[in-house]
């Protein structure tokens, strides 16, 4: 059973900065591409950023861009996400999402980690 799980969420104030960890247990995460997602207050979902097999392989939402940084921890099988600059339109439950093929593509969520960003 693949499940991501998300750590790392809390209040902070604008300009600061947080790190985000997934974790998943039944999948290396070296494998397969994965992505964050950020789902906001009355708004839709929203991808922040996509990584490909390689940490080369990465885009970014143009709203987070030179902000956020992607990273994976092979030894770890951890992913991060590590945000700097936060922005009170940062605010929202943060998502890890990983995309695995066998037969085909099934992307699995882990439960999220609320980010919020105020004085």
């Amino acid at each position: 059973q693949v499940q991501p799980v998300e750590s790392g969420g809390g209040l902070v104030q604008p300009g600061g900065s947080l790190r985000l960890s997934c974790t998943a247990s039944g999948v290396s995460l070296s494998r397969y591409p994965a992505n964050w997602y950020r789902r906001a207050p009355g708004k839709e979902r929203e991808v922040v950023v996509h990584m490909g097999y390689t940490e080369d392989s990465t885009t970014y939402a143009d709203s987070v861009k030179g902000r956020f940084t992607i990273s994976r921890d092979n030894a770890k099988n951890a992913m991060y996400l590590q945000m700097n600059s936060l922005k009170s339109e940062d605010t929202a439950v943060y998502f890890c999402n990983v995309n695995v093929f066998t037969d085909k593509w099934v992307p699995y969520w882990g439960q999220g980690t609320q980010v919020t960003v105020s004085s």
